[in-house]
């Protein structure tokens, strides 16, 4: 795992006289976890196995790439080094507790993915964002790949853009504001740089994952979803 200093950062989807988030040293996975790494813990907790997880737990899609294997289901030999994806919030959540891990919370992810190769903060380099917006106007049916082909941020991390979305212990939760859920000022801050004029380009990739993290539900297995864990 990584090893993030924390320290004090405005999201970018906040307004800029929002008060800025707190976040604490912690650790983080340096890849999205696998399928080679999922399949295992699968052996472990039959009860995460394709066809035996509650409807409640996941959709019907859950680790629909995975093929037929056996008494149960596994990932095909080439896709082993890819991330594990078609997985739902419950599943990731209870593969890093396994781990004796967590999801990282959404300050967390953002405060380790706004970091670019050479900067534990990137957000102002027009490279770097141009690379990260390229991504999210990429064909969704773009090949998959492996983790960790692309080049670590300052962090040593991998992958935090560029390959998959991924789920956040708090995805779709009020704590995203940062501070007390009830701040209503933070909330009408919420966007407001996306009028006309008024929104920096480098802000839209955050505005992308808020939306896209906002408009899940827990049992959702998408095929672009997956997940890593932090400590």
């Amino acid at each position: 795992m990584a090893a993030i200093r924390g320290g004090s950062f405005r999201p970018l989807y906040l307004a800029a006289d929002a008060p800025l988030s707190k976040v604490d040293n912690f650790l983080l996975d340096k890849k999205p976890v696998t399928n080679a790494q999922f399949a295992a813990f699968v052996r472990q907790q039959p009860q995460w196995q394709r066809g035996r997880v509650q409807a409640v737990f996941a959709e019907k899609q859950y680790l629909y790439h995975w093929v037929k294997q056996g008494n149960g289901y596994a990932p095909r030999r080439e896709d082993a080094n890819k991330p594990v994806t078609y997985i739902s919030w419950f599943a990731a959540h209870a593969y890093c507790q396994a781990q004796g891990k967590k999801l990282p919370d959404t300050l967390q992810w953002e405060y380790a993915a706004r970091a670019s190769s050479t900067r534990a903060d990137g957000s102002q380099e027009a490279g770097y964002r141009q690379k990260i917006l390229n991504w999210y106007g990429k064909a969704s049916h773009s090949p998959m790949q492996n983790v960790g082909q692309d080049r670590a941020n300052y962090w040593g991390v991998h992958n935090l853009h560029g390959l998959i979305w991924e789920w956040t212990e708090d995805f779709n939760n009020a704590s995203m504001l940062g501070g007390d859920s009830r701040n209503a000022k933070a909330a009408e801050g919420m966007f407001c740089g996306a009028g006309g004029g008024t929104a920096d380009p480098g802000d839209y990739a955050a505005f992308m994952r808020y939306g896209f993290r906002s408009s899940l539900q827990a049992k959702f297995t998408l095929n672009s979803l997956g997940f890593r864990c932090a400590k």
